[in-house]
């Protein structure tokens, strides 16, 4: 696989001054970008606090959120009230809130099928709004892609030693048996079709995957992850070790 590039490393305070800084910065990109933006969002805690700040009125009245779709990086195999659900959490904390049509939401879908019925589906959502089968280089899915970094260097649902890290003919895949619950799972090359692509990581805890991920450790998931665009990791003060 091919050695990631560098990476542009921006530290921030806390987790509410990253979320202050990518909001201000997606609602820019979003303006200039104009219909259709595209966003693949991540799950988690950090990405939270983002998605509450777009709610709050001074973004949730100012966002062109009508031309703004949402797409998901990684689900897990569970309905989507289930407290679980990547879904659920985005929806509670985002969409709720803001007046955005609601087929520009492109939720997994978790019901009625089976895990690799799912990721099939959710492939063909993205083939039909990308309007081809093909990844073009010059034309990225997604506008900016939103990622999350694991205690053990995963990112989406790419665990560490999982068969899914060497799929490259697919958009999404079904992961069974690294978590309880399957997991769906956009792969690498629709991740990596991104004009913009965000690490989000914070805590103490974060520190050595930090390091080992801007260092390029290919043993890490997340590490393998060479988008077309830019790649960027916002962190706070201990992650960064400050």
């Amino acid at each position: 696989m091919t050695v990631q590039r560098s990476i542009d490393v921006q530290v921030v305070g806390d987790a509410d001054t990253m979320a202050d800084r990518l909001a201000d910065w997606l609602m820019e990109l979003a303006f200039i970008k104009g219909d259709p933006f595209s966003l693949c969002l991540s799950g988690g805690s950090t990405p939270k606090v983002l998605y509450q700040r777009l709610a709050e009125p001074r973004y949730r009245d100012r966002f062109p959120w009508r031309s703004a779709h949402l797409f998901f990086g990684d689900e897990r195999f569970v309905p989507p009230g289930d407290p679980l659900s990547n879904y659920r959490m985005v929806r509670e904390a985002l969409i709720d809130h803001i007046p955005i049509p609601a087929a520009n939401v492109h939720p997994v879908p978790t019901e009625g099928l089976d895990p690799a019925a799912a990721a099939a589906a959710y492939e063909r959502t993205l083939k039909a709004f990308h309007g081809s089968d093909r990844l073009d280089p010059g034309r990225p899915l997604f506008d900016v892609t939103l990622l999350g970094l694991g205690d053990d260097g995963h990112t989406a649902s790419l665990f560490p030693d999982t068969a899914v890290l060497r799929e490259r003919s697919h958009w999404a895949a079904a992961v069974i048996g690294a978590k309880a619950e399957p997991r769906i799972t956009l792969t690498y090359p629709a991740l990596e079709s991104s004009r913009h692509t965000v690490f989000m990581v914070t805590g103490a805890g974060k520190r050595d995957m930090l390091q080992r991920l801007t260092a390029g450790d290919q043993a890490l998931p997340a590490a393998r992850i060479n988008p077309i665009g830019s790649l960027v990791v916002f962190c706070d003060s201990a992650a960064a070790g400050l």
